[in-house]
């Protein structure tokens, strides 16, 4: 197995190789709205740590958010090319769970929430077992009908520190651990999302509708 593993759905643009066993390389850059742009160089870097070429693949994970239109369309997008150039298949994971794995230590035995930056004064969130199992979720709402008491990871807990639980980390998914996921479903032959994204809501441009009527004088 040679799996590349990779996610925009927040500001980090992470990507991490994995050979089934450990991860060869990681590579992470933030930049909100500039995940275009950051992903293909890290793309290279991390093959080129590794002394691998997109051919030597055996397939592709990508977080299928939920997350912002453009940033999460980026790695979904370039996912897709890849898989289809290469032959390989794409295998989805939801962002928020990538996050809930990487918090479950910091949780410390509790439960806990996961909320993502979803702009317009809102979060994305699920909640979690103390194991990283996702209770309900993903949602979009505003930051106070999340529920208080849980401990939460990710970004909207720094965001909006009034209205959710205390702060545990990490702040964005980990590359590495979507990889470690990933690996983990695929030899146990454990079913994975399809590469589609969770939007959670319609983006913000909209089809501009009919002309108005205009009424003389």
């Amino acid at each position: 197995m040679l799996l590349l593993a990779f996610d925009t759905a927040t500001p980090a643009v992470t990507v991490a190789l994995h050979d089934g066993t450990r991860v060869l390389a990681r590579e992470s850059a933030t930049g909100a709205r500039r995940q275009g742009e950051l992903l293909a160089p890290s793309i290279r870097k991390v093959l080129a740590a590794a002394a691998a070429v997109p051919g030597d693949l055996t397939g592709i994970a990508v977080g299928v958010g939920p997350g912002p239109y453009t940033g999460l369309r980026a790695g979904l997008v370039t996912a897709r090319v890849l898989g289809s150039a290469l032959g390989v298949p794409v295998h989805g994971a939801c962002t928020l769970d990538v996050i809930a794995r990487q918090a479950a230590e910091a949780a410390a035995g509790r439960e806990f929430i996961v909320a993502t930056d979803a702009r317009r004064k809102e979060i994305y969130w699920a909640l979690y077992t103390a194991a990283a199992q996702r209770i309900s979720g993903p949602n979009v709402s505003a930051p106070g009908e999340a529920g208080a008491g849980c401990p939460v990871a990710g970004e909207g807990a720094l965001l909006y520190p009034g209205e959710l639980g205390d702060p545990i980390g990490p702040r964005y998914p980990s590359a590495a651990w979507l990889a470690g996921l990933a690996a983990e479903r695929i030899s146990r032959g454990e079913p994975m999302l399809p590469a589609e994204p969770l939007y959670l809501r319609r983006p913000d441009a909209r089809i501009p509708g009919p002309p108005k009527q205009v009424t003389p004088w």
